[in-house]
């Protein structure tokens, strides 16, 4: 039943709660908390579902918080739900609490998403809504769960908005709905100063349900939520007009709301005072981390709900597994973040095949054999060749999520930043495609994804300078070093934050794809050719027996007793090397080993001893990589020397730039003799 006093005092106490974690850190965000506690209060205790014994439960409802800024808000509502305790809320921000300034995913606690950099975080959750639709339609009625969101000014702002609302409303994603805490203010400026748009409008023109309400008003809220619930064709923008800064006072007592400074610094370094506002929010200034006794008596109340709700919606569940044993053990499966077994050594690939050609053929082969796959193209699927895979499924579609295939249009951040979401949602593998220098527009979500650690798989195609004619807009140059880099970065459980692979022909394409599938701790990204690469002879039993040793990150590809030198390079570039080494060995008499460094982090993490078996130690490494440099600065050593590009691209065909960067075996043989030669290499071998 409606308690008006009891909403007014658990409001209070989370804005009491919020601004005191952040006077006693001296740092934070307390006045978009303040205004942002009527809608959380109401959202969660009379409509999010979910198991509070059980907070990673599969089919509970997720709220994705775009604003990250607001962590205070929401450390202060999982506060009063048990989540957090009083000292948690007391060491925020501090080193080594779980209260950090932005909110990190950590799903026992509540927190469903990583954010901080606006716009992203509501982009997850459609990806989280969209995977819960791709689901349901295939568990029928175990998937009908909500994805409620939390946005504000500066994210309905950020460009990525403009992506996942199209996308949403494209899509017909009934089960997501947001909340637009729109109080007029932002960090740094009134938001009038900044923008005049209507966005009431701009939601409604991508087909949203808008509504618009007072955000203090606790019945408004209700009805917004309980039209959203009862929406079946589109997702829900409810806009709340909040104030910045809800319930401060002077130190004379008046009111001091809605105000710029009350945005981005604690209370007591504004106009407000601390100690008064406390008291005006019903609060012990003594004791300013205290839930206040009837607030915590109604939410002991309201667990007990939660847990007897969930509770019947896990019975229903365990009378659907009976009657549906194979979907149920389907269910598990997808569930585990496992695959089934797979054999990429079967997929035929053909001879001397652009990298994502090779790349194409896997994705057929896993269209037919891994069924909670949703592959996505930035309106590219023809070129980057993930319409491989969507050739053997479909694309979804308003009301029919039976497919596969999500077009994403033009919009590589939202794209991915969607991907994100999926994976956080759990059960389903998310592949992300477009061109390799596009790249630079998915980095932000590539970074939240690396520091989520979740298994997103990207397909990065038209790897280098030699996309030829559309000149150096589209050749990427720089991106592979911005790439690995991610590798040499830790993430919070001590391992590499992103596998970077590119692949040295079609069979090693097959072996780069299962090392992806089979990286289920942080994001993978594979790096593909535009253009044919000849293959690499097999050494071994079968061509693609030498290339799983690509999970050692680098082996060699051409193994010579007492080698004068090794040559080491990833992707296309290894058949250019192989190619020089015939030369070499032909017309110089040199002994000449090759090696596929398909990913140096990898590399790395293997045993010194492997390591210098590989590239030997203190002998001479010649690289060639097809952008900068500093791709195999780390690999050379100190007396080593790499031939890479330090300027951008020209539009000419393909082979034109080869020869005109010096990129042909022959070329490449004459760098090599002048390198053993600063070296004083034995010159009779060098002399024809």
């Amino acid at each position: 039943m409606m308690n008006k006093k009891i909403d007014n005092l658990a409001a209070d106490n989370i804005r009491a709660l919020a601004i005191s974690m952040v006077e006693k850190a001296n740092s934070g965000h307390p006045g978009g908390a303040m205004g942002g506690a009527d809608f959380m209060h109401i959202l969660y205790t009379e409509y999010l579902n979910f198991d509070p014994t059980e907070m990673n439960w599969p089919f509970r409802d997720r709220f994705f918080m775009d604003a990250g800024h607001l962590s205070a808000l929401m450390y202060s509502q999982y506060h009063l739900l048990g989540n957090y305790s009083k000292e948690d809320l007391q060491n925020f921000r501090q080193w080594g609490s779980v209260t950090p300034g932005h909110p990190e995913v950590d799903v026992l606690r509540g927190i469903e998403n990583t954010s901080g950099p606006l716009g992203q975080g509501h982009a997850m959750g459609i990806g989280a809504a969209i995977a819960a639709k791709f689901l349901d339609a295939r568990f029928s009625g175990l998937f009908n769960h909500k994805i409620y969101g939390f946005i504000t000014d500066g994210g309905v702002q950020e460009e990525i908005s403009q992506g996942a609302g199209r996308i949403a409303g494209h899509l017909g994603l009934n089960n997501f709905i947001m909340f637009y805490d729109s109080n007029d203010v932002q960090l740094s400026s009134m938001t009038d100063e900044v923008t005049s748009e209507n966005t009431a409008m701009k939601y409604e023109a991508w087909g949203w349900k808008v509504i618009t309400i007072d955000g203090h008003n606790h019945q408004q809220i209700r009805e917004a939520l309980n039209a959203a619930n009862a929406e079946t064709e589109k997702p829900t923008l409810i806009i709340g007009k909040t104030i910045m800064g809800k319930g401060c006072v002077t130190a004379d007592g008046g009111m001091y709301e809605g105000e710029c400074e009350l945005h981005g610094k604690p209370i007591g370094d504004t106009k407000a005072d601390f100690v008064k506002t406390l008291i005006n929010l019903n609060a012990n200034p003594e004791q300013p981390f205290e839930i206040y006794d009837e607030v915590r008596h109604y939410y002991g109340n309201v667990l007990v709900e939660k847990k007897a709700k969930a509770a019947i919606v896990k019975s229903a569940i365990v009378e659907w597994r009976k009657e549906n044993p194979v979907l149920s053990q389907k269910l598990d499966l997808f569930l585990s973040g496992k695959l089934p077994e797979l054999d990429l050594s079967s997929v035929v690939q053909k001879s001397n095949a652009a990298t994502r050609d090779a790349s194409s053929a896997v994705l057929a082969y896993l269209a037919e054999n891994v069924e909670n796959i949703i592959v996505s193209s930035a309106d590219l699927s023809n070129s980057d060749k993930t319409d491989g895979f969507l050739k053997k499924s479909s694309v979804l579609q308003k009301n029919d999520f039976s497919g596969a295939f999500l077009q994403a249009g033009v919009a590589e951040l939202t794209m991915t930043a969607i991907a994100n979401g999926i994976a956080l949602h759990g059960g389903v593998v998310p592949v992300v495609a477009t061109f390799f220098v596009f790249s630079d527009y998915m980095k932000p979500a590539i970074r939240l994804a690396a520091i989520q650690e979740l298994p997103v798989k990207y397909v990065l195609t038209h790897d280098s300078f030699r996309v030829g004619e559309d000149g150096p807009t589209h050749q990427p140059i720089e991106q592979e070093a911005q790439m690995r880099l991610l590798e040499k970065v830790k993430n919070h459980s001590g391992h590499q934050s992103l596998l970077a692979l590119r692949p040295a022909d079609a069979i090693e394409t097959s072996v780069a794809w299962d090392l992806a599938l089979k990286n289920t701790n942080t994001p993978t990204a594979l790096i593909l050719s535009r253009q044919g690469i000849k293959d690499i002879p097999a050494t071994g039993a079968s061509r693609y027996e030498d290339a799983t040793q690509a999970a050692k990150g680098g082996y060699l590809v051409k193994s010579t007793p007492d080698a004068d030198i090794t040559l080491i390079a990833n992707g296309s570039e290894v058949s250019t090397l192989l190619d020089a080494a015939a030369i070499l060995e032909t017309e110089n008499g040199l002994k000449i080993n090759v090696a596929s460094i398909i990913s140096e982090g990898l590399f790395k993490a293997q045993s010194k001893l492997y390591q210098e078996s590989v590239i030997p130690k203190d002998k001479l490494v010649f690289g060639l990589t097809a952008g900068l440099p500093v791709n195999l600065e780390g690999l050379v050593g100190d007396t080593g020397k790499i031939i890479g590009l330090e300027h951008f691209g020209y539009s000419a065909p393909a082979t034109v730039l080869d020869e005109k960067f010096g990129f042909n075996a022959r070329n490449v043989s004459k760098e090599i003799i002048q390198y053993l030669i600063d070296n004083k290499v034995n010159c009779y071998k060098l002399i024809n």
